[in-house]
């Protein structure tokens, strides 16, 4: 499949990156060059892998109500949401940069004005917009500007992009409510952004977390799953089943 393809593009690019952002490069290489080990994700799907559009997404998910959301590496907020009731499905991609087509290594590089991002589909019948951005504010940090501990780059800034004027007016809230109530130590430094445009990510980087290959990777055990984890205790109670 043509995005195992792509790690061999990364050779060299990375090494002039900080040290965590070598262990996240290293681990989706080894993840995407490894066949032996059979993977049920997103990635191994014909008929996803490769150049999926927002708008092919957008069509899987009808009556599904969408949230365009970046808190640092995308592969840990993906985890994080995917595993709440009413949460159809959870995409990593790109927003926030006028670039067409971007790639992995010009977002992780810096190249770009893109963020690293993920497209939540949910329903609204089941959860709401305003509890959507409850769990994406314990999935990372909010109040560290242009970084995510040791992932440093408005690549890896905090925003909300939102859809529509409701959308707008619930984020602004909710930041204002979050600085008042004292959680934080520090003031909220997520922005509100214009999506601009979202683009899908490569096959390999969806489902990332779950993939059977990825677990013991020094990101993924250090910096994602503490993430997830803490979502999961956080929000038990609206977890899916099958993470209970």
């Amino acid at each position: 499949m043509k995005i195992f393809a792509f790690p061999l593009l990364l050779i060299g690019f990375f090494v002039s990156l900080s040290a965590c952002d070598s262990q996240k490069t290293n681990a989706t290489n080894a993840t995407t060059t490894e066949t032996s080990t059979p993977s049920t994700n997103r990635a191994s799907q014909p008929d996803l892998a490769g150049d999926v559009t927002i708008e092919e997404l957008d069509a899987k998910y009808p009556g599904m109500e969408k949230a365009y959301l970046a808190g640092g590496c995308f592969w840990c907020t993906e985890a994080s949401l995917d595993r709440i009731q009413g949460v159809a499905d959870v995409w990593s991609g790109y927003a926030g940069g006028p670039e067409d087509n971007p790639t992995y290594r010009q977002v992780a590089g810096g190249q770009t004005k893109q963020a690293e991002a993920i497209v939540v589909y949910f329903d609204p019948a089941v959860i709401d917009y305003e509890t959507i951005l409850d769990v994406f504010f314990v999935a990372h940090n909010p109040t560290e500007l242009n970084r995510q501990g040791p992932d440093v780059g408005t690549q890896y800034r905090s925003t909300i992009f939102p859809l529509n004027d409701e959308q707008r007016r619930t984020a602004q809230l909710k930041i204002r409510e979050l600085d008042a109530s004292g959680q934080f130590s520090s003031k909220i430094a997520t922005t509100i952004e214009d999506p601009i445009k979202f683009w899908v990510a490569e096959g390999y980087h969806q489902d990332y977390y779950e993939n059977p290959n990825n677990p013991n990777w020094s990101y993924v055990t250090n910096v994602s799953k503490p993430k997830v984890e803490k979502v999961m205790k956080v929000f038990r109670d609206r977890l899916k089943p099958a993470f209970l």
